[in-house]
């Protein structure tokens, strides 16, 4: 098991099946604060729903077409980061995260974030990171930024959330550009 220091007493760890549990408690403590953007709290309702997400995810790391890693912060769980896509032969990835309210603004994500994308240009030679995030979420749209990512447009009512409909912003960052940000 390996974690990395995001400093401020907070780690970057796999997020695994076998911390379903914690994974529910989690999401529970979060659950309308993260839903408001994000459709994990509706996927994740019990421990047979949490143990099955985290599975679904440990299939993708063994396909090589996705990663999900938790952030602790004082020894809890709070919030996360993942590659809902990757597709190593293509070079395209699409990233994405969530946290508690606990840990808001205090730049875990950003951090957390840059690790993942480090990683995914770095040593899986993916090309393009993309972000998509609801035109809503001024929160998120503020981490693409910080990644030196670009806005590249919005999809207009793409997205049918909790019965209505989305624009979904569409960020990337480049791996020649990510050399360069800071």
């Amino acid at each position: 098991m390996f974690a990395v220091d995001l400093g401020d007493g907070a780690q970057l760890r796999p997020l695994e099946p076998w911390r379903a549990g914690e994974f529910l408690a989690h999401i529970d403590r979060g659950r309308e604060f993260i839903g408001r953007y994000v459709g994990l709290p509706d996927l994740v309702t019990d421990l047979e729903s949490s143990r099955t997400y985290l599975l679904s995810y440990a299939e993708r790391a063994a396909a090589d077409t996705g990663r999900i890693h938790g952030i602790w912060s004082g020894g809890q769980l709070v919030g996360g980061v993942l590659l809902r896509t990757m597709d190593v032969r293509n070079g395209s990835a699409e990233a994405g995260c969530w946290l508690e309210p606990s840990a808001a603004g205090r730049g875990l994500v950003t951090r957390a974030c840059r690790v993942l994308i480090d990683w995914a240009i770095g040593e899986r030679g993916v090309h393009r990171i993309e972000w998509r995030v609801s035109s809503a979420n001024a929160p998120s749209i503020a981490v693409a930024r910080r990644l030196g990512m670009t806005r590249e447009g919005v999809l207009r009512d793409s997205y049918l959330y909790r019965g209505q409909r989305q624009d979904i912003e569409v960020w990337s960052v480049l791996a020649p550009e990510w050399v360069t940000s800071p």
